[in-house]
């Protein structure tokens, strides 16, 4: 068998399934250059369909089918692992993923960094001492942090004391080709409305407790009571599936208007999707860097998001759509109402945020970030570390 010379850099996450997180590893591996780096996709739980998104067949994945709590005793299994596989890198994503930091350093491998993407319902606002505890445990054996958000950078250096050299904070990247301004001739296959006829808000993503969905459906109800006019136009999509989704249904029901809302469950044609939309809503109580704001103002819509986490790195707030407090029905109904009513000061947002994404969030902005990363904590093509 001929020797590959290629490093291999092992991702680790908790679960490889369809998320903003494991879309930008998808986004990585696929757009990274193949005679740089070889990558493995390691899930302490499980490794999905999702994986079929990844275009490149030298992939190896592999389900560690972890149950619930701390998982030391998957530790002789993740050094093991780390002994066959040898890679140059651990990269680990999130506190799920973290434990894996200490097998990596058991095992030898040279580089170990750790990635914070974003924060869950059970520390929307990073005070969870416990959580805190736990980074700093595992802190001396993580060579370098990368954080996807400046909000995320300033916990790390504060709350957990990770000196700033140790810390990079990189955006996330957009596929501006695959997702792109569509014309209102567009359709949302099996949507009911048309953006012909309709003025159409959408959100897309997991329907679970920290994206908050819900309080986007008391939202609509609540705009449409603030200006009955808008029932002829205003409707609403969202695509995902998960905990909320039946919530959702039963506000919509119980305010007499499902007719004017689409749930069709989870769908794998996002592209075509945001193509179909006038306007993209984010309702989250937590974030890291969202992939589907960048999607979304890459195919040119004015976003509504949630002031949390790095949501106003990427909204600009006032010129590409607007931040709203997180939780907050009454302020997102208020800002639905605006752009509703200003169709064309909402196009004129979306373009806005298409050209932002163009010139700080492209796909190669974000390759080149990680590859240099790597790069130079491995000591490769003379970059100093």
């Amino acid at each position: 068998m001929s020797y590959d010379s290629r490093p291999l850099v092992a991702h680790v996450m908790y679960r490889f399934d369809t998320g903003g997180l494991e879309n930008g590893i998808v986004n990585l591996i696929n757009h990274m250059p193949a005679d740089r780096y070889r990558h493995a996709v390691i899930a302490l739980t499980k490794v999905t369909d999702f994986r079929q998104r990844i275009q490149r067949d030298d992939v190896e994945f592999i389900s560690l089918n972890k149950t619930p709590g701390h998982g030391i005793w998957l530790f002789p299994r993740l050094f093991a692992l780390f002994r066959r596989l040898r890679p140059a890198i651990v990269h680990s994503r999130n506190l799920a993923a973290l434990e894996a930091q200490l097998p990596a350093w058991a095992a030898g491998v040279p580089v170990r960094i750790h990635g914070e993407h974003g924060r869950d319902v059970g520390d929307l606002d990073g005070s969870n001492v416990t959580y805190q505890r736990v980074r700093r445990f595992y802190r001396p054996f993580v060579n370098y942090y990368l954080a996807l958000s400046q909000d995320l950078r300033e916990y790390l250096t504060t709350q957990i004391k990770i000196p700033e050299n140790k810390v990079l904070q990189v955006y996330n990247g957009v596929d501006s080709d695959r997702f792109h301004p569509a014309g209102l001739d567009h359709s949302i296959p099996g949507c009911p409305f048309s953006r012909c006829d309709h003025w159409i808000v959408g959100t897309v993503g997991r329907m679970q407790t920290v994206k908050d969905q819900p309080m986007l459906v008391r939202a609509f109800i609540r705009a449409l009571e603030i200006d009955p006019s808008l029932s002829g136009r205003l409707r609403l999509v969202m695509i995902g599936d998960g905990p909320l989704r039946a919530e959702c249904k039963q506000l919509l029901d119980a305010g007499r208007i499902s007719d004017l809302a689409w749930l069709p469950g989870e769908r794998s044609d996002v592209a075509e999707i945001m193509g179909g939309l006038d306007c993209f809503v984010l309702p989250s109580l937590a974030e890291g860097i969202s992939n589907t704001i960048l999607e979304a103002m890459a195919s040119g819509l004015p976003v509504i998001a949630t002031a949390v986490g790095g949501n106003a790195d990427l909204v600009t707030s006032g010129i590409t759509g607007q931040i709203v407090p997180a939780g907050d029905p009454e302020a997102l109904a208020e800002q639905l109402v605006k752009l509703a009513k200003a169709p064309s000061q909402a196009k004129t947002m979306g373009q806005l945020g298409r050209e932002r994404v163009e010139e700080r969030f492209s796909m190669n902005a974000m390759v080149a970030a990680y590859l240099n990363t790597y790069d130079k904590l491995l000591g490769r093509s003379g970059v100093a570390a």
